[in-house]
């Protein structure tokens, strides 16, 4: 397997993980089950596959949000967490240009810029979890300590 962006981000940073491939199935646009299939080909519980969600404040500002795939996001958590008054998911056509990443294939890892990074704090009861390498069909399986070591991200509820 190539190595992404993400893995060698990880290697520098001296940080065990494993990748694993999966047939891409084109079911990452949002798509009802698509966690537990993804889970079901990488031999993993589905509530250990995280998604990555970028999202823009009403200032502008991006920020990333990790959580569960099998759950669904609060946005007053969420904002919360950013500290604005209104936040939404950027649009999948922009995900590309601000991130580097495209629409199921999405990191935390990487991103052309440091964004501010929050991680549903459900993370921590995971020996392992599964994010996105990088690119469709790669996912990466790492501890949770280990992530929001990588990511500088911030624990916090954002489940609804």
């Amino acid at each position: 397997m190539k190595k992404t962006n993400a893995m060698r981000i990880l290697d520098g940073l001296g940080i065990e993980y494993e990748a694993a491939e999966y047939e891409d199935d084109g079911e990452h646009e949002l798509a009802r089950g698509a966690a537990g299939r993804m889970a079901e080909k990488l031999g993993v519980a589905p509530e250990t596959v995280f998604k990555t969600i970028v999202m823009r404040t009403e200032s502008k500002e991006i920020c990333v949000f990790c959580q569960s795939a099998v759950s669904e996001i609060n946005l007053k958590k969420a904002r919360q967490a950013a500290g604005c008054k209104e936040i939404g998911p950027v649009k999948p056509e922009e995900l590309l240009g601000l991130t580097g990443y495209i629409r199921g294939g999405c990191t935390p890892l990487g991103m052309k810029k440091k964004f501010r990074t929050f991680i549903d704090e459900t993370v921590i009861l995971h020996d392992k979890v599964c994010i996105s390498g990088g690119q469709r069909g790669v996912q990466i399986k790492i501890k949770p300590d280990d992530l929001i070591r990588a990511t500088e991200a911030t624990v916090v509820d954002l489940e609804l």
